[in-house]
C-alpha cells in the first residue's frame, strides 16, 4: 500500500516562523503578549530547542518580538511610518499595522489668539482660535498625541465641530483644501503632559511633527503629533535636483 504524502512540505522552522508571524501579524497576539517559552513551542512542534531558539531570533531581528531574559519573548508594537512630504490620516497609519483605531478628545478651548498662537500661525493680528488636544490609540495604547491650533477666520465651521466621529485632520482636509504645509520634525523627552498622555516616563525619547498649513496666503492649522519614539519613522521618496 502506497504511504500518503505530507500535504505540508515546509521544514519545521519554516512552520514555526509561519504560525507565530501570522497570530502577530493577526493580532491575535497583540504588542505585549508574551509567547510562549522556548521549552513550551518545542514540546508543541516535536523540535529541538535549537530548532525554536532559530525562529525567534529571526523574528527579533525583524522587529516582530522582543527577546528578555529570563522573562521570555514579547510581542514587539510594530514600527510605523509616516511620509515627510505628505499630511497622513492617523488612523490610516494605525490601520496599516494591523491594529485598531480610535481616538478622544481631552481638551477643547475656544479663544482670542495670544502672542504665543499668533506665532505658531504665522499671523500678525488677533483671531478667534481654537485650540485642541487628542489622544488617538493604536489597540489599547496610546499611538500619537495632538495638539493642534485651529485658526476660525479660515476655518468658521470648526468653532461649532465637536470632533466626536471624525478626527480633526481628516475633518480639517475635507474642509478646506490646504495648497502649502510645512513639517518640522525634533526629537524630543516626553515633558510630563505628554507622557500622561502617551502612558509613557517622562524624558521618553520622542518624535514630534509640527505642521503648519495654508489655504493660499492664509494660515489654516498649526499641529504637534508626538509619537513614541522606539514605535516609529519618517520617510521620504525624493529624486535628483534638475538643477
Amino acid at each position: 500500500m502506497e504511504a500518503r504524502a505530507n500535504p505540508d512540505r515546509r521544514s519545521l522552522h519554516q512552520r514555526i516562523l509561519s504560525d507565530v508571524e501570522g497570530r502577530i501579524l493577526s493580532g491575535e497576539w497583540s504588542p505585549g503578549y508574551r509567547i510562549p517559552f522556548e521549552h513550551e513551542l518545542t514540546a508543541q512542534y516535536g523540535c529541538s530547542r535549537m530548532t525554536v531558539s532559530k525562529v525567534l531570533n529571526q523574528l527579533a531581528r525583524a522587529g516582530l518580538i522582543e527577546r528578555r531574559r529570563r522573562s521570555g519573548s514579547f510581542v514587539l508594537r510594530p514600527h510605523s511610518q509616516s511620509a515627510v512630504l505628505e499630511i497622513r490620516d492617523i488612523m490610516v497609519e494605525v490601520q496599516a499595522l494591523g491594529l485598531a483605531y480610535r481616538f478622544d478628545i481631552v481638551k477643547r478651548t475656544r479663544r482670542q489668539a495670544n502672542r504665543s498662537d499668533l506665532d505658531r500661525l504665522h499671523l500678525d493680528k488677533s483671531v478667534p482660535v481654537l485650540e485642541l488636544a487628542c489622544r488617538h490609540f493604536g489597540g489599547d495604547q496610546p499611538f500619537c498625541f495632538e495638539e493642534r491650533l485651529i485658526n476660525l477666520d479660515a476655518v468658521p465651521e470648526a468653532d461649532a465641530e465637536t470632533f466626536a466621529e471624525r478626527a480633526p485632520s481628516p475633518w480639517l482636509v475635507e474642509q478646506v483644501p490646504w495648497s502649502t504645509g510645512e513639517h518640522r520634525i525634533q526629537a524630543i523627552g516626553a515633558t510630563a503632559a505628554t507622557a500622561a498622555a502617551l502612558d509613557i516616563a517622562r524624558g521618553t525619547p520622542c518624535l514630534l511633527i509640527e505642521r503648519r498649513t495654508w489655504s493660499a496666503e492664509q494660515p489654516i492649522t498649526h499641529v504637534r503629533l508626538t509619537y513614541p519614539g522606539e514605535g516609529h519613522e519618517l520617510v521620504a521618496r525624493f529624486a535628483p535636483s534638475q538643477g
